[in-house]
């Protein structure tokens, strides 16, 4: 008896490779803002500063990567499952920050401004990314 070949593995399609890529720059990008607002966030105060950043960058990965994350796992889906699958992880990435955020208020270890800046440069810097990949991306109207 003869084994069976395996079965191909699936291609990645064409909008899976775009958020894929998508992924990778938004990590390049936290990557190269956790370095810089460490140390700016060190020369501005200290270990506050620093904390700062890295929580920053941690809200931001939350907040950027939930999405993209969300998109590539349901890109062979139908469309309302895709949707429900995305709204749902942005309502879930919401209360999660906004309950970090109430409880990191009580604490004073980290810089909030810091942490504010950071974070939002993380969140905006993700979205030009992610903008910048799907136009570029080439994806066909349909595919067969």
């Amino acid at each position: 008896m003869t084994t069976p070949a395996p079965a191909p593995a699936p291609t990645p399609s064409a909008n899976e490779a775009v958020f894929r890529k998508s992924l990778r720059d938004m990590l390049v990008l936290l990557g190269v803002l956790t370095v810089l607002g460490v140390g700016i966030g060190y020369l501005v105060d200290g270990m506050a500063g620093v904390w700062g950043a890295l929580l920053g960058v941690g809200i931001a990965l939350i907040f950027s990567g939930t999405t993209v994350i969300s998109v590539l796992r349901t890109a062979r889906s139908a469309p309302t499952t895709m949707m429900a699958v995305i709204m749902g992880a942005w309502l879930g990435k919401l209360v999660v920050v906004i309950v970090l955020l109430v409880i990191l208020k009580q604490f004073d270890f980290y810089n909030p401004q810091v942490l504010f800046l950071v974070s939002i440069a993380g969140v905006i810097g993700s979205a030009v990314l992610d903008a910048r990949a799907v136009q570029r991306g080439r994806v066909g109207y349909f595919e067969a």
